[in-house]
């Protein structure tokens, strides 16, 4: 049996993922953008960082089946009741995102929710690029949602430590983040605490690399794409260096 390295992260996470996530009219929104971009429906979607399948759930609706690469098998584990639950037609894979083959090639490749950024080594960050690349059948499409490094330095006002919070709809729920900066790495560390209204609260920690749009660029122009479009978010607003996001589109060469 392979080995699959795992940072974790759904071990951390889980149980509780969907509540930061959640499974809303965002994620419908991102998915309907996703479907948009795709230019043939019946090559077939592959996510990169699949998680418990927020995008891949309402994207098999518009698409059809979308094969979802995750790491984590607690992620996975989630997906697969969410799938079965809502007769979303999402197949989970465990496997590396670095590294992940397989026999088919898609009209629509994408990796989104800052997952590229969790791979910390530039040479990562390349290789997943390429092996996306690889798994495009030709005129196929890349998507890459990532933190954006100009917008969290931004967020930071020079400082390597600052902290937030983010109140969600529900009443008496929120986000509060512990943000630390080591730029001189390129490194960004997370301690996240969830309040929940009923009191209790839940504590997790994420490591992740500042990634500039550029650098993605780089990466997929050496993996042999095309530079498409470049968005702040997923309504297609204009790129700012000030955003928090950054979503990038490229396209193989027919």
């Amino acid at each position: 049996m392979t080995h699959i390295d795992d940072i974790g992260y759904g071990r951390q996470f889980h149980g509780w993922y969907d509540r930061l996530f959640p499974k809303d009219g965002m994620a419908d929104l991102t998915a309907k953008k996703l479907a948009s971009l795709h230019p043939d429906r019946r090559l077939g979607t592959l996510e990169l960082g699949v998680g418990t399948g927020r995008i891949a759930i309402p994207l098999s609706r518009e698409t059809g089946r979308v094969v979802g690469v995750d790491s984590s098998p607690e992620m996975l584990s989630a997906l697969a009741q969410d799938a079965a639950t809502t007769s979303a037609d999402v197949d989970g894979v465990h496997g590396d995102i670095r590294t992940y083959t397989d026999d088919h090639q898609y009209g629509l490749v994408y990796c989104v929710c800052g997952t590229l950024s969790m791979l910390l080594d530039p040479a990562d960050q390349q290789r997943a690029v390429s092996r996306a690349a690889d798994r495009l059948a030709p005129g196929g499409i890349l998507v890459v949602e990532t933190h954006n490094k100009p917008g969290i330095l931004a967020l930071h006002e020079g400082q390597r430590r600052t902290t937030y919070f983010v109140p969600y709809p529900e009443p008496g729920t929120g986000l509060q983040t512990h943000s630390t900066l080591a730029p001189e790495r390129d490194l960004w560390h997370c301690s996240h605490i969830w309040f929940e209204a009923d009191g209790t609260s839940r504590v997790g920690t994420e490591m992740s690399r500042l990634t500039a749009p550029e650098e993605v660029d780089a990466y997929a122009a050496a993996a042999g794409l095309t530079p498409e479009g470049r968005y702040g978010d997923w309504n297609s607003a204009p790129y700012t260096p000030q955003g928090a996001m950054f979503v990038s589109v490229y396209r193989k060469d027919a």
